[in-house]
């Protein structure tokens, strides 16, 4: 399982979040708390936003702990909105193109989790992008998948929740014609560059852990699991629950 996190707020630093913090990000690639996989050293991301519309994306195989330009990209970069990921992968290889998050044009995407009996989905799933999609798929993930299937659904006119709700149900329907019973869990963000819509799902009400925390007096901060020793100020996410982030604060409704 792999461990991330997103910021939406005033401008700071990415190392306040991503370094910075007693249990951070980077020190979460070596040893998390609340996953299954203590050691997320498949490879990390971060992607932010900045003066242009399209967000700026630096990912690596390496581990995180363990890559210079990471801390020096973090203590240097500065934004408003961004994403961070660190991996530990499940059954696709560890290379670049796999590594989170994913982007198409303003939008920015990470997951945490996995859909049971991929193998047996993947050509199918596949087969439903349209051309100019399928084009976009860099890699072999889940995740790059669920993404470009969201895009999709978003181009034919739904909203980000809505979009997010249909290819979980076109999934979970798949897998219930191959008679799948390995489950889907979905702990995920996508952002579009001004909000961030934070999603914590499994079909077998296993979710991925994922925490909403507010950052100083306007910030606020969605991960995978607390920055800090304890939970003191970290709200759990209830399974099956989109959390809406924007300038003006949060919003919470029912996924499915």
């Amino acid at each position: 399982m792999c461990r991330f996190l997103a910021y939406l707020g005033p401008s700071i630093f990415l190392d306040e979040l991503v370094c910075t913090p007693r249990h951070s990000l980077v020190r979460q690639s070596l040893r998390a708390d609340e996953a299954k996989a203590v050691t997320n050293g498949d490879g990390f991301g971060i992607g932010w936003y900045g003066e242009r519309a399209e967000p700026g994306i630096y990912r690596e195989v390496m581990p995180a702990w363990s890559d210079e330009n990471l801390l020096a990209l973090c203590s240097n970069v500065r934004s408003r909105l961004f994403f961070a990921h660190v991996r530990a992968a499940t059954g696709t290889g560890i290379a670049r193109q796999n590594c989170h998050p994913f982007h198409y044009g303003p939008y920015l995407f990470m997951h945490n989790g996995q859909i049971g009996g991929y193998g047996q989905l993947r050509r199918a799933m596949e087969s439903r992008l349209p051309d100019h999609l399928y084009a976009q798929r860099k890699g072999a993930t889940d995740s790059e998948l669920l993404f470009l299937m969201i895009i999709n659904r978003m181009e034919m006119g739904e909203t980000i929740p809505q979009a997010v709700s249909q290819v979980l149900n076109e999934t979970l329907a798949m897998m219930h014609v191959l008679r799948i019973d390995k489950p889907l869990r979905f702990s995920a963000a996508l952002a579009d560059g001004k909000e961030v819509h934070a999603f914590r799902f499994s079909s077998d009400l296993h979710a991925p852990t994922l925490y909403l925390h507010r950052q100083g007096e306007h910030g606020q901060v969605i991960a995978s699991e607390p920055l800090e020793d304890g939970h003191e100020g970290w709200e759990l996410i209830p399974q099956g629950t989109v959390v809406h982030l924007t300038a003006e604060g949060h919003r919470c409704e029912d996924l499915i």
